[in-house]
C-alpha cells in the first residue's frame, strides 16, 4: 500500500507542477481571463475539461454503484447525453456565443428582466452548494477510504476518516479554483482527461482478463452468463430507471444538463470561436457514448465478484473491484487520476459559482461600478465561502437508499427542470413574459418538492419531471396571456468571437444519434 500512496503522490504533484508551469505567465487581469479563459479554449480541451468536470466520484463511485445493483439500465444517464450534446452543438451554442454571454443566465435578463436573471443566479449557486459539491465530496472522501484503508492506518473511525478527507479535497479544491481560473482547470482536465480513459478503461480490462484466465472475451462471456439480465438497457416500469423515462422528464434534463448548465457550457462559452466550440461538444458527445465502459460495466462486473454481498453499501462495489483487480502501483495511478476528477468537478463547480455570482449578481445587484480587477476578487471570496458550506453539508448524504447517483438526480430536480423550464420556453414562446417566468420558477419549485419529499407520489421522480415541465409551461403561458411580454428580444451578434460553424456539424450530429440508437438496440 505504501507503493500505491508514493505513486499516487508523484502522479499528482506532476499535474501540479504541469498546470503551475502552464500558468506561470497568467495575470487575470480581466474577468474574461479568469472567468472564461480569455475566450481562448479550443476543442480538445473544451471537450476533455467537460468531460472531468462531469465525470467525477460521483459517476465512479455512484454510477457503478448502481450497475452492481441494477444493471446496463443506468446507462441511459450517460447515453442519452449525446443528443443532448447534439442539440446545444446545432442550435444553442450558436447562440449564446452570439449573444456574447458570459453567463446562461444573461440570457435571462436579455429576454426577460433582471429580477429573473438574479433569481435563477442564486438558485443555481444554491444548488451547487446543496446538491453537487456535497455528493462529489462525499464520493470522493469514500472512494480514498476504501482503497487505502486510511481509518485503519491512523488508528481513526471510518467516519472521522471520511471527514477528514472531505475537509482535504474541499480545500485542495477550492484553493486551486481560486487562484487558477477556468484556464487552470482546463489545463489539468488535459492530463486528468488521458489518466481517467487509461485507467478507467484498466479496470474492466484487468477484471476480464482475471476472470478469463487473460482472454477478455471469455472473461466478458463468463460475466454475462453469471446475470445476463444485468445487460439490458431497457429499464421495466418498476426498476430504478423505466425505460419510458427517456422520453418524459430525461429529455428536459439532459437538454438543460449539457445545453443550459453553466458548469458544463462555460467551457464552450471560453472557446476560441464557434467551431471549436461545437466541435468540443461533438467530442464530448462521442466520449459520452463510450463512457459505459468505464463507469456501468464496472459495477456489473463487481456483481459477478461480489454477488449481492454489498448491496447494503453499493457505493463502494467500485473502490473495492479497483483494489481487487488492479496491481498495487496501479492503484496509486488510480486513486491520483480519480482524485483529478474530484478536483475537476469542484474547481470547475467553483468557478462556475464565482462567475455567476461576481457578473450575474455583484455587478448586476450590488455595484454596477465594479472593476474587473474587484469581480476576480469577489469570485474568489465566493468560491472559498461555498467549498466550506459543500465541507459542512458532505457528511449528510451519507444515506441515500438508492446510492450517491440516484440521490443526486433527485435532488438536482429542485432546481434543473425550474431554470429548463423558463429557458426553453424564452428561446421557443415569444409571448412568454418576466413575470410568467417568475411565476413558474416558484410553482415548479413548490410543485417537485412537494410531490418528490413532503406527499407519497407513486410516480417516478423523473415522471414528475416531465409533469412539472408541462405545468410550468402552462403557468408561463397563462400569467403571460395576463401580464403581456413587453420585450421583444431578438439576439445580436456582439462580435466576441467568430461564430462561423464548423462544416462537418450536421454529419456527425447525425452519426452521433444513429450510433446512440444502436447502442440501446444493441443491449436490448
Amino acid at each position: 500500500m505504501n507503493q500505491a500512496l508514493l505513486t499516487f503522490v508523484l502522479f499528482t504533484v506532476f499535474v501540479g507542477i504541469y498546470s503551475w508551469y502552464k500558468m506561470r505567465k497568467e495575470k487575470f487581469g480581466s474577468a474574461t481571463s479568469y472567468f472564461l479563459g480569455g475566450r481562448s479554449l479550443g476543442a480538445p480541451l473544451i471537450a476533455i475539461s467537460m468531460l472531468l468536470t462531469n465525470i467525477s466520484t460521483e459517476q465512479l463511485v455512484g454510477m457503478n454503484g448502481s450497475s452492481y445493483k441494477n444493471g446496463f439500465i443506468v446507462m441511459a444517464w450517460e447515453v442519452t447525453s449525446a443528443i443532448a450534446l447534439v442539440i446545444g452543438a446545432v442550435y444553442f451554442i450558436p447562440r449564446y456565443l452570439k449573444m456574447g454571454l458570459t453567463t446562461i443566465p444573461q440570457y435571462l435578463e436579455l429576454r426577460f428582466d433582471k429580477s429573473t436573471h438574479t433569481i435563477v443566479n442564486l438558485l443555481l449557486i444554491v444548488s451547487f452548494v446543496v446538491t453537487l459539491l456535497p455528493v462529489v465530496l462525499y464520493t470522493g472522501a469514500l472512494n480514498f477510504e476504501t482503497l487505502f484503508d486510511i481509518s485503519k492506518m491512523f488508528n481513526i473511525t471510518r467516519d472521522q476518516s471520511i471527514w477528514y478527507l472531505i475537509v482535504i479535497i474541499g480545500v485542495l479544491g477550492s484553493v486551486y479554483a481560486t487562484f487558477g481560473g477556468l484556464k487552470a482547470v482546463a489545463y489539468s482536465d488535459a492530463i486528468y482527461g488521458i489518466g481517467l480513459f487509461i485507467g478507467g478503461l484498466m479496470v474492466p480490462v484487468f477484471a476480464l482478463m482475471q476472470i478469463g484466465h487473460n482472454d477478455i472475451g471469455e472473461g466478458l462471456s463468463k460475466v454475462y452468463t453469471s446475470a445476463p439480465e444485468k445487460f439490458n438497457s431497457i429499464g421495466s416500469s418498476t426498476s430504478v430507471l423505466p425505460f419510458s423515462t427517456l422520453f418524459t422528464g430525461l429529455v428536459v434534463n439532459q437538454i438543460y444538463f449539457w445545453c443550459m448548465n453553466q458548469v458544463i457550457v462555460q467551457r464552450a462559452l471560453g472557446a476560441s470561436n464557434l467551431k471549436e466550440a461545437q466541435k468540443g461538444f461533438l467530442i464530448m458527445g462521442l466520449f459520452k457514448i463510450l463512457m459505459p465502459i468505464i463507469i456501468v460495466l464496472p459495477g456489473v462486473i463487481g456483481f459477478y465478484y461480489f454477488k449481492d454481498t454489498l448491496f447494503a453499501n453499493q457505493d463502494t462495489v467500485y473502490p473495492e473491484l479497483v483494489k481487487k483487480v488492479l496491481p498495487i502501483s496501479l492503484v496509486g495511478f488510480f486513486a491520483a487520476v480519480v482524485m483529478g476528477t474530484v478536483l475537476s468537478t469542484l474547481n470547475g463547480v467553483l468557478n462556475s459559482a464565482a462567475t455567476l455570482f461576481s457578473i450575474g449578481v455583484y455587478k448586476r445587484q450590488i455595484d454596477p461600478a465594479a472593476n474587473d480587477k474587484k469581480l476576480v476578487r469577489i469570485g474568489k471570496m465566493t468560491s472559498l465561502t461555498l467549498a466550506v458550506c459543500a465541507m459542512g453539508l458532505a457528511p449528510l448524504v451519507a444515506k441515500a437508499p438508492e446510492g450517491m447517483y440516484q440521490l443526486l438526480q433527485q435532488l438536482n430536480g429542485i432546481f434543473f427542470i425550474p431554470i429548463a423550464s423558463i429557458l426553453i420556453g424564452g428561446f421557443f414562446i415569444k409571448s412568454i413574459s418576466a413575470q410568467g417566468a417568475k411565476a413558474a420558477i416558484f410553482t415548479g419549485l413548490a410543485f417537485y418538492i412537494l410531490t418528490s419529499f413532503v406527499f407519497k407520489v407513486n410516480l417516478h421522480f423523473i415522471h414528475v419531471w416531465g409533469i412539472e415541465f408541462l405545468l410550468n409551461i402552462g403557468v408561463m403561458l397563462a400569467v403571460s396571456a395576463v401580464y403581456k411580454n413587453k420585450n421583444q428580444y431578438t439576439p445580436t451578434y456582439t462580435g466576441e468571437v467568430e461564430i462561423t460553424p464548423w462544416k462537418y456539424t450536421k454529419p456527425v450530429s447525425i452519426f452521433l444519434i444513429i450510433v446512440t440508437v444502436l447502442v440501446f438496440y444493441l443491449l436490448s
